[in-house]
C-alpha cells in the first residue's frame, strides 16, 4: 500500500554555473526548470551576436549568457525557434522518397516518439540563452521587466544570502506567463456563476483549461452511499490546482481530503480552496496517492500519457510506467468504503498513440479487484484537437475523455471484510 506520509528527501547541493568575464572567473547559482545540469561551456553574448552564430553555438551545447538589451534577447530566442522549426520541414522534404519509392507512413507510436524527441531537442537548444539574476531576482539588463514577483512565485522568496543566479530566458518567459494566468485565473463553469468561480493556477501546476474532465466530475451522479451519509467523505488523489475538490465541495460533499506530493500543487490547491471559501470542507495533505482511512468516493485524474517526463515540470502530463494510474487502481479497494465508488478520469489518447491498450486498462481494473459500474464520456474541444497541422492530429481528433465509475467486486469486498 502506498505510504501516505513519505519521508522528506535530503535537499541536493545547489548547482553552480561558471564562466569567464573580463579576465575573471565568475560563478552563480544555477536554476533550471527542466532539471538540466549547468552547461559546461558558457560564452558571453550581446546585441552584436547574430542568430546564425547563436544557433550554431546552442546546437553544439554552448550556452550564451546575455549581456545586451533584454528585448533583443527575446528576439534572438524567437530567431532560434524559427531555425529549429524549419529543420524538420527540410528533413521531411528530403526524406519524402527513398530510392524513388514513397516513404512508409509512420505509426502513431512512432509519430509520438518523434514528436517528443523533437520537443526535447527544441527545449534543449532554446534553453541555451541565459539571463543573469540579482539576489533579489531583479535582472540587470537594459529594458528588462520587473519579474521579481513572478520569480518569487516560482522559486520561492528571494534569499539574499544565495547571491546572484543564472537561468534560461525561456524559463523566465514561462514564469511570467504563468504569473499572468495566476492573476486572471481560469473560469470554471462547474463552480457556479462569476465572480466566485475561478481557479488560479500556479507555475508548474496543471491548469484546468481543458474543461471536459471537470465537467464530467460535475455531471456524474454521486454514489448512493454518499447521498445517505451525514458526513459525506471523499478523497481527491493528485489534487493539482484543487479544482476537482472544489467541484465536489460545491456539490455538498461535506468533507474532502485532497492529496498531492508536489509542494507547488499543495500550495496552489490550498490557495484556491481558501479564496473559494472551501478551506473548511477540504483538507489538503501531502501524500503519495491515498491518505489513511476509507471514503465513500475517491476521485483521481492521473497524467494521461504513460511516458517518461523529459523535465520535472512535465510530471502533470506524463506518468512513466503508469505508476500513478496503477497505484490508484491497486490501492482503491483498500481505501474505498463498501458500496462506495472510485472515479477514474482518463483520456484514451494513449490508446490512439499505441502507448496503452484498452485491454490492458480493463485487465488492470480487474486485477485490482474492481468492477466497472458505468462510464461517462466527453469529446475534447481544445484547440489541438481541431488543428490538422498538429503532429498528433489523428490521435487527438479521435480522443475521448472518460470518467470510469469503479466499485469493489463482491469477491474482493468479502476478502477485505
Amino acid at each position: 500500500m502506498p505510504n501516505p506520509t513519505p519521508l522528506p528527501l535530503p535537499m541536493p547541493e545547489p548547482a553552480t554555473i561558471h564562466w569567464n568575464e573580463a579576465g575573471q572567473a565568475c560563478s552563480a547559482l544555477w536554476r533550471s526548470e527542466r532539471g538540466a545540469p549547468a552547461p559546461r561551456r558558457v560564452v558571453l553574448a550581446d546585441d552584436t551576436t547574430t542568430a546564425d552564430a547563436a544557433y550554431q553555438l546552442a546546437c553544439e551545447g554552448t550556452a550564451l549568457l546575455w549581456r545586451g538589451d533584454f528585448h533583443n534577447a527575446r528576439q534572438l530566442l524567437q530567431a532560434l525557434a524559427r531555425r529549429i522549426d524549419k529543420t524538420p520541414q527540410r528533413k521531411k522534404r528530403g526524406q519524402a522518397r527513398i530510392g524513388g519509392e514513397p516513404k512508409p507512413t509512420a505509426s502513431p507510436t512512432e509519430l509520438f516518439h518523434q514528436h517528443r524527441q523533437a520537443q526535447a531537442q527544441r527545449a534543449r537548444v532554446l534553453a541555451m540563452v541565459l539571463l543573469p539574476f540579482n539576489a533579489d531576482y531583479s535582472i540587470a539588463l537594459r529594458r528588462a521587466p520587473d519579474a521579481r514577483l513572478a520569480c518569487s512565485q516560482a522559486w520561492g522568496p528571494a534569499v539574499t544570502a544565495q547571491g546572484a543566479s543564472v537561468a534560461a530566458l525561456r524559463d523566465l518567459l514561462g514564469m511570467t506567463s504563468a504569473h499572468e494566468w495566476r492573476k486572471k485565473g481560469v473560469e470554471i463553469a462547474a463552480l457556479g456563476p462569476p465572480p466566485n468561480n475561478r481557479i488560479y493556477p500556479h507555475y508548474g501546476v496543471f491548469s484546468p483549461v481543458r474543461g471536459e474532465y471537470v465537467a464530467l466530475v460535475a455531471a456524474a451522479a454521486l454514489p448512493v452511499l454518499l447521498e445517505g451519509q451525514t458526513e459525506r467523505i471523499a478523497f481527491d488523489i493528485g489534487a493539482g490546482s484543487g479544482v476537482l475538490s472544489a467541484v465536489l465541495a460545491r456539490r455538498n460533499v461535506t468533507r474532502i481530503i485532497a492529496t498531492d506530493l508536489d509542494p507547488r500543487a499543495l500550495a496552489c490547491a490550498r490557495a484556491n480552496l481558501e479564496q473559494l471559501g472551501l478551506a473548511t470542507q477540504v483538507q489538503v495533505v501531502q501524500a503519495d496517492l491515498f491518505p489513511p482511512g476509507r471514503a465513500c468516493l475517491i476521485v483521481c485524474n492521473p497524467p494521461w500519457l504513460p511516458a517518461r517526463p523529459s523535465a520535472p515540470i512535465e510530471h502533470a502530463v506524463y506518468d512513466e510506467g503508469s505508476r500513478m494510474l496503477l497505484g490508484f487502481l491497486d490501492g482503491l479497494a483498500a481505501h474505498l468504503s463498501p458500496q462506495g465508488e472510485g472515479w477514474l478520469i482518463l483520456s484514451d489518447l494513449a490508446e490512439h498513440l499505441g502507448l496503452r491498450t484498452r485491454d490492458a486498462l480493463l485487465l488492470a481494473i480487474e486485477r485490482a479487484g474492481l468492477c466497472i459500474l458505468g462510464r461517462l464520456d466527453a469529446k475534447p474541444v481544445h484547440a489541438k484537437a481541431m488543428d490538422a497541422g498538429d503532429a498528433l492530429h489523428s490521435a487527438r481528433a479521435a480522443e475521448v475523455t472518460s470518467l470510469w465509475r469503479l466499485g469493489i467486486t463482491p469477491a474482493a469486498g468479502a476478502a477485505g471484510a
